[in-house]
Order: C-alpha cells, then structure tokens, then sequence
C-alpha cells in the first residue's frame, strides 16, 4: 500500500485489528467518541480529533463503526476523502446499503468496496477471512493484505454480493445459536437436558454443507406438512414450559410453506 491510512470508528473490531498489526506512523483513527482516543494510542495509531483530519491523507480507509452507522458514515464522510482513495465497508449490513453508501463514495471521487468480515474480530484478529467486492476489490484485496492481513479474497465487482454472502450464513450461523436457546431452555425447564444432548450426539452425522442443504430442503418439501404439525406440538410444549417459541413458529411456517409450494408445483407439472 502507498501512503496513509485511516481507520473510522474504533470499538470493538478497530482496536482488535490495529493491536495485532504494526500500523504505527501509517494509521490515522477517528471515532466519535472521544473515550476511544486512549484505545488508539495503546494501539499505536494516531488518534485524530476530526474526520478531516483523519482523512485528509488517507488512501486506504476502513470503515468499522457500528451497522446503524455505516450508511450515514459513508456520506457524511465522502466529501472529505481524497479522490481516488479506497473506502472498504467492512460493516455487517445489507446490500442494499451497501449500495446506497457506495452511490455516496463513489460521487464524491472515491473507490467503494464492500468488505465482509467472514468471523468473529477476536481472536482471529488479522486472520479473519476476509471477503471483498466491488470494481476496485482487486486493489483493495491486496491493500488489505499488505497492511497485514492474511485471509482476504475476492467475491467479484458486484458490490453487496460480499455481505450477501455473509448475511446469508449468518442465517444459519446466528439462526443455529438462537435455536440452540430455545433448546436448551426447554430442556432445562422440561429437567431432560443431558438426554437431549445425549439423542443429538447420537444422531449427529457429518455432512458437507451443499449436501446437507439439499437433504434438508427435500425433506421439508415432502414431509413439511407432517413436520410442520410436529413442531406445532412443539410450539405448544414450549409455551407450557413458559418458553417463547419465537425460533420453533418459523419451523412451523417455513416447513408449511415448503410442503404447500412444493404440492402446488407438482399439480402444475
């Protein structure tokens, strides 16, 4: 990378990639909090009272502020970048905000790049995967692998199709979590928790994820409307163990649906 950087916002994910990195003398930091500005300094970078400031020079810039913040940001902001330099979005947000901040970048003379950060900041750190699109991602790619990280690739000049891809394994990633909450809170209300978890170790089998997803969704389009009374019951159950079936009611409604198109599809056939 030739010249500066900055880097805007500094929580959780700004001080966790400056810590790891050796950004000191290139690294200019501005958050609008000013009880971020001794984070910075333990980081090594320079901490900046102003947006201008932190901009004036930058060639590289990094967006990390929190999601509500990403579009306002990117205008705000445009109008100080200097012409040329390369604004990565590495907020969690939909494409379509990611589009419109880019319309804001890009009218002001700069180079927007949708960034998704594929893991959790920490411990992964400048190990976080990485995943870059938009027309300029080739050269972001490897400004980004040049002030240090190490897992970046390129998801083609779409932008929005990295934080698609993102959002869409959040689905399952985030998803799983969540229905792991409700589980375990019916288990432990229902006093059966080591045999549930005893009956999924049992069942459990290791599967690639294309395979996995095709299985799952044929299931659902022959068996849906049977599954989806299961899980009726299972709504049920939960509410008497005073357990909000806010997880187990999309089941319902997602199985319904699959069997019911797929039903539908057939007659038409």
């Amino acid at each position: 990378m030739t010249g500066c950087m900055a880097i805007i916002g500094f929580g959780e994910a700004g001080a966790a990639f400056a810590g790891a990195a050796d950004w000191r003398g290139t690294a200019c930091a501005y958050d609008l909090s000013p009880a971020r500005r001794a984070a910075m300094g333990e980081a090594g970078v320079k901490s900046c009272d102003n947006a201008v400031d932190a901009l004036a020079n930058a060639q590289l810039i990094l967006s990390l502020v929190t999601a509500d913040q990403a579009l306002q940001a990117a205008i705000d902001y445009a109008p100080l970048i200097a012409p040329g330099a390369i604004w990565c979005d590495m907020n969690s947000v939909a494409p379509d905000t990611k589009r419109a901040a880019a319309k804001a970048i890009e009218a002001a003379g700069g180079r927007y790049v949708d960034v998704a950060v594929l893991s959790p900041v920490d411990p992964a750190r400048l190990a976080a995967p990485l995943l870059v699109s938009g027309l300029s991602a080739a050269d972001a790619a490897q400004n980004l692998r040049d002030i240090g990280f190490t897992n970046v690739r390129e998801a083609g000049e779409e932008i929005g199709r990295a934080s698609a891809i993102k959002l869409c394994r959040s689905i399952m990633v985030k998803g799983i979590e969540a229905l792991s909450d409700e589980m375990m809170a019916a288990a432990a209300a229902a006093g059966v928790t080591d045999d549930v978890l005893a009956s999924l170790d049992a069942s459990d089998k290791p599967m690639r994820w294309a395979d996995r997803a095709a299985y799952n969704l044929e299931r659902m389009a022959t068996h849906g409307l049977r599954r989806a009374a299961e899980m009726d019951e299972a709504a049920k159950m939960l509410q008497q163990l005073g357990v909000d079936p806010a997880m187990t009611r999309g089941t319902v409604q997602r199985q319904r649906e699959a069997a019911t198109n797929n039903k539908t599809a057939r007659n038409a056939a």
